[in-house]
């Protein structure tokens, strides 16, 4: 505001300078001719009672004789200036431009100083005697009620809009500070923030995406929480035994068969953990991954041909039954990352079904999409179960407690996959009869 005051008042001052000025000056000496004029032409009236009228009307008026008597019309000039060399010069019959020509440098004291330098003047005859009148404005008669009224408007105005923007920029600090706050409590791993959300303004929207932003870090920071403790476990517990077994194999009394058993007991954690590192730097792999893969021509009946190929030892030992109907289809994606797929959920379908049991893999090729299922008829899975068995670690009791236990990241593999080629993944399953498994994939 002090800011615009100051421009406005700059370029008021030059218009006036350039334009006002001259045009102001030009107004009052017509006045003043038109006064002295009407003198001339009155020989009979009184000039100081004349004058007096004219200057009860808001002008301040002196009158100077040949003489060089001067009488004041109106009420005194703050300062008595006129210089006598410009009475001299109008009394001789040239005018005077005090209001154009007044050496000052801004309209508020040459507009506005009263002085009597800053008159106008023009000389007049009348009954054979030769007169100097000088005139200007009285200001504080112009002044009216309405002028009253305006610079009140003004300054009501101007205080109301002070005041005003005070309260709005203190509204607009405050959601700011706010933020700050919230950052720093998020930058101290405090993410249970809250934030006013209900502005409608880019603040508020501001305020909405910080406030997603902080509950995503805050459940990213739950996962990794869990996530920690999950891998501690799984990997606690192998080492533990593979620590225990060790310990039973120095013992002297051990027999031979104990040690051979003990033995095969530390392979099998030995290749547990084996397997849980790999599946973990693949997940670290996936989720270092960017939308785009690297993607090539995938012949993918080949594929699962033969990863089918590659666990028909398994199927044979368990005298598992395998229906295969795979219709040649190729598809643009990741092969390493395909292959997971099929590995997966082929090895979880041989881990859950018993002897004697069996497995249905069907590849449909349709109009913009491939769908690849597997069905068993293992022990299946509850209800209750089925929307977390894609999370990281996750096992279901029935599995965790059976002669089988996996490491809970092979479906987790199975749906970042998926999800980078921007396929989908269904799952149908009935406890005690069995599970499909239906992944759809963009040619």
């Amino acid at each position: 505001m002090i800011s615009s005051a100051i421009i406005a008042f700059l370029t008021v001052n030059t218009y006036y300078h350039q334009q006002m000025r001259a045009q102001n000056d030009e107004k009052n000496l017509n006045i003043a001719k038109s006064i002295a004029q009407f003198m001339m032409d009155q020989e009979d009236i009184h000039i100081e009672r004349y004058l007096e009228t004219q200057a009860s009307v808001g002008y301040k008026i002196i009158l100077v004789d040949e003489d060089k008597n001067s009488t004041l019309f109106g009420s005194k000039f703050r300062l008595n200036n006129l210089s006598q060399q410009a009475i001299d010069n109008v009394l001789n019959g040239d005018v005077y431009h005090g209001m154009r020509d007044l050496p000052k440098e801004t309209f508020v004291t040459g507009f506005f100083s009263d002085e009597s330098a800053n008159t106008v003047g023009t000389s007049f005859t009348h009954q054979g005697k030769t007169y100097a009148l000088f005139l200007r404005p009285d200001i504080k008669m112009l002044f009216s009620e309405v002028h009253v009224l305006l610079g009140g408007l003004f300054i009501g105005m101007a205080i109301i809009s002070l005041v005003a923007m005070l309260f709005v920029a203190r509204k607009l600090v405050q959601p700011i500070t706010e933020l700050t706050h919230a950052t720093k409590k998020i930058g101290a791993e405090q993410f249970s923030v809250s934030l006013p959300t209900k502005r409608g303004d880019e603040i508020g929207e501001l305020a909405v995406s910080f406030q997603k932003m902080a509950d995503q870090l805050h459940e990213a920071d739950k996962m990794r929480k869990q996530f920690i403790n999950d891998v501690s476990h799984d990997f606690q517990t192998p080492l533990q035994n593979i620590k225990g077994y060790t310990a039973l194999l120095y013992d002297q009394q051990t027999t031979e068969k104990e040690r051979l058993h003990y033995t095969e007991i530390i392979e099998t954690e030995t290749e547990r953990l084996s397997v849980l590192t790999n599946q973990l730097l693949l997940l670290t792999s996936l989720d270092a991954q960017s939308e785009q893969l690297e993607h090539q021509l995938v012949e993918l009946d080949c594929q699962i041909k033969e990863v089918l190929q590659r666990y028909r030892w398994l199927m044979e030992e368990k005298n598992i039954a395998l229906t295969a109907d795979i219709v040649p289809v190729s598809i643009r994606g990741n092969k390493a990352y395909l292959e997971k797929i099929w590995e997966n959920i082929l090895s979880n379908a041989l881990k859950y079904t018993s002897l004697g049991g069996t497995i249905e893999v069907y590849v449909l090729d349709q109009e913009d999409h491939v769908v690849v299922s597997f069905k068993d008829n293992g022990i299946g899975i509850a209800q209750e179960n089925i929307p977390y068995i894609f999370e990281r670690f996750y096992r279901v009791d029935d599995a965790r407690h059976s002669d089988v236990e996996g490491t809970g990241l092979g479906l987790a593999i199975v749906k970042e996959v998926v999800d980078l080629h921007n396929g989908k993944i269904k799952i149908q399953s009935r406890l005690g009869k069995g599970t499909t498994f239906k992944i759809y994939l963009p040619k």
